[in-house]
């Protein structure tokens, strides 16, 4: 095989796994933010039933005012029923006394489905607030996993641009400049074997003639179809 093809190999290797490492370098923040968005959403959920909790028991304590304000008025109400004469007057005032007590009632079975709210609400309160502190533990874990394969990437990604950066010295620069734009545009397969006539990079057929040449490894030879490097593997 030609020396050249040789080194130029070793650089798509390279130049791959520098593709790899980058590509998954990028997907880091995306990971970081999803974490961080299922954590603000068990945070959004708990706030959310607490507030609720919250506005029920204001509800309930509000109820608890009402009914007093009636059970002082009724209370009222009663004295004066004993200080009048009027007997008119007595059923007037016995009418408004029902009619706060009917209002009392209809309160306190208010109160009573809000207080079987309050304990729903609390029930939910405590599994949303396990929810979220097992979310933020596992948050954590896999922020602190994620910060360990940046490093570890960091590093590969690193050594082998150093590698790649040794393996092209000593190329010739037009050589460079072809298999450089053959990576890029032919999505990262830029040196390819042919076997049986076919290249195996875009799987076309090739004259016998140019698979000879590819073959003797005398020469730089490209795919008459797509423009790849060839090599012959064997």
């Amino acid at each position: 095989m030609l020396k050249e093809i040789e080194q130029l190999l070793l650089l798509q290797d390279r130049d791959q796994k520098i593709k790899m490492f980058k590509a998954q370098l990028e997907t880091i923040p995306f990971e970081q933010e999803r974490l961080d968005r299922s954590v603000a959403a068990k945070s959004s959920a708990f706030d959310q039933i607490r507030q609720r909790s919250r506005d029920v028991e204001v509800q309930r304590k509000m109820l608890e005012l009402d009914a007093q304000s009636r059970r002082d008025s009724i209370t009222k109400y009663k004295t004066q029923q004993y200080q009048t004469r009027k007997n008119d007057e007595f059923q007037a005032i016995g009418q408004e006394i029902r009619r706060f007590e009917q209002e009392i009632e209809r309160i306190e079975d208010h109160e009573i489905e809000l207080m079987e709210q309050t304990e729903q609400f609390q029930k939910e309160t405590v599994y949303a607030e396990l929810e979220l502190k097992s979310a933020k533990r596992q948050s954590e874990l896999q922020q602190a996993d994620l910060k360990k394969k940046e490093s570890t990437l960091g590093e590969h990604l690193r050594q082998a641009e150093i590698e790649r950066e040794q393996l092209a010295q000593g190329l010739d620069p037009d050589l460079i400049f072809q298999y450089t734009r053959l990576f890029a545009v032919k999505g990262g397969n830029a040196v390819v074997p042919v076997e049986h006539e076919f290249c195996m990079g875009c799987h076309m057929k090739n004259t016998s003639a140019l698979v000879h040449r590819a073959k003797l490894g005398r020469e730089i030879v490209h795919c008459e179809q797509c423009g790849r490097i060839l090599y012959h593997p064997d």
